[in-house]
């Protein structure tokens, strides 16, 4: 027997209340709670079994009866993707990606789209922002041409399912998930209840059938998946594609993956044609670099497995206000007084009565703690108006005490320094034990900020 429920759901933070409220208990919002009709009874939405070797398991076993098997992966054409996905596409997977609007999120998955296609693979692209007509038009731009790629101007999720079950794809790729509706939910497409809704039951039909999904997410003005938390629990794999929107470069970050690392990086540059993958991205970061600049200074930074080398720029100015500003772009804002307290505490800088500026080039992001002695040396390289040499590069993660604490991943960091033409690589000297480095680079190890200051900038 049917039943309908009406309840009330805050669109912010999906709160539920018997009744209407003008503010939400939750989050606080006002005129957020709209009604909304919960239908039950009949057989169970969104639920699905659960397979395991290819036998649905239909009741409980001892972990150690169960047999694993290796998830066979997908290859694409772009292999920063796969990369990023942990070695490629998993059948039966829910890929959510966010990003910007104009960011470039539907180029990409056209790409993809048009590159499993030609292997053979049937894929199902349903649009419900563009046209099939718009659709077409960005394919022709990015020469994309194949008879395995469908194309679906749809939002209605009962027709899609259909169609799913007609057309049997083994890739289907949701553009986007607020625009898509379910008739059992009376609320308004894009809203928490049907995003939520949608996404069990598309989760419902990869797992089942075993398609690979992958969904296109709005973002909210802060940067983050715009619809309820609940949406990157239920996915597989939360992919966010950065960048500005003025410049040609563009970062696929991984921050929930259940098949790979979530530490991996891509990049990609966009161009006329569509999106190229940068398989050296250190040269792209390094390639603008001032020569003899005070203040700037080159970290390797590891992104997941790949060793990144990037430029720190730091100006410090003498202030004409009363509170020092301290600005930060690319890395945590706290970090800068931080160092600098360590700077002024234990080397003896006075730069309480300087502007500080901080900035990673390129455009990255970095918030591993071995980016801490680059920062300082280019804080002190700034104040002292004092260069640093070309070939360096500075690795360590410094303490309050002003000690330089060890890292991991030493070896890849000064290869990459080493491949780019570095002479000289500055690192913690516990991290010197057990290895030789390669050849033509002078390693040196120090044990504190004062001792790294007098190996960069020669006192």
């Amino acid at each position: 027997m049917v039943k309908r429920k009406t309840k009330f759901v805050c669109q912010e933070c999906g709160y539920e209340s018997p009744k209407w409220m003008g503010k939400c208990p939750g989050c606080g919002t006002w005129n957020k709670m709209v009604e909304e009709v919960e239908v039950t009874g009949g057989a169970r939405k969104g639920a699905f079994a659960h397979s395991q070797g290819g036998a649905f398991i239909s009741k409980p076993a001892p972990i150690t009866t169960i047999e694993t098997v290796n998830e066979p992966r997908i290859q694409t054409d772009l292999k920063e993707l796969n990369r990023v996905l942990g070695g490629g596409v998993v059948k039966g997977s829910l890929v959510l990606i966010g990003g910007d609007p104009g960011i470039g999120k539907s180029t990409l998955l056209l790409q993809v789209s048009s590159q499993l296609a030609n292997k053979g693979h049937q894929v199902l692209y349903i649009s419900g922002e563009e046209s099939l007509r718009q659709t077409k038009l960005r394919a022709e731009r990015l020469s994309i041409s194949s008879d395995n790629l469908l194309v679906y101007a749809e939002t209605n999720l009962e027709e899609i399912n259909r169609t799913i079950d007609g057309v049997k794809p083994a890739f289907i790729i949701i553009d986007s998930i607020q625009t898509m509706f379910h008739p059992d939910v009376t609320s308004a497409p894009g809203s928490v209840s049907q995003v939520r809704e949608c996404t069990a039951e598309l989760m419902r039909i990869g797992k089942t059938k075993g398609i690979a999904i992958f969904i296109v997410g709005h973002v909210t003005k802060e940067g983050s998946i715009a619809g309820p938390r609940l949406l990157e629990h239920m996915v597989d794999t939360v992919l966010y594609f950065e960048g500005e929107r003025h410049h040609t470069y563009r970062i696929l970050r991984a921050v929930k993956n259940r098949f790979g690392s979530t530490n991996e990086m891509g990049i990609f540059e966009m161009k006329e044609f569509g999106l190229e993958e940068v398989e050296n991205p250190s040269e792209i970061f390094l390639e603008e670099r001032s020569q003899g600049a005070a203040g700037s200074t080159v970290v390797a930074s590891m992104e997941g497995t790949r060793p990144v080398l990037v430029e720190i720029q730091a100006l410090i100015a003498p202030t004409s206000f009363g509170n020092p500003r301290r600005m930060a772009t690319g890395i945590d804002y706290n970090r800068v007084p931080l160092l600098m307290a360590v700077l002024e505490k234990r080397v003896g800088m006075l730069l309480a009565n300087q502007d500080a500026y901080v900035k990673v080039a390129g455009g990255v992001k970095l918030d591993e703690p071995a980016i801490d002695l680059a920062i300082a040396v280019s804080i002190a390289s700034s104040f002292r108006d004092q260069p640093t040499r070309p070939t360096d590069c500075v690795i360590g993660e410094v303490g309050l005490t002003g000690e330089v604490r060890r890292v991991s991943r030493i070896e890849q960091r000064v290869q990459e320094a080493a491949k780019l033409g570095f002479e000289r690589v500055i690192l913690p000297v516990n991290n010197l034990g057990g290895w030789k480095g390669p050849k033509g680079v002078e390693l040196i190890g120090v044990s504190s900020v004062s001792e790294a200051l007098k190996a960069a900038l020669g006192r």
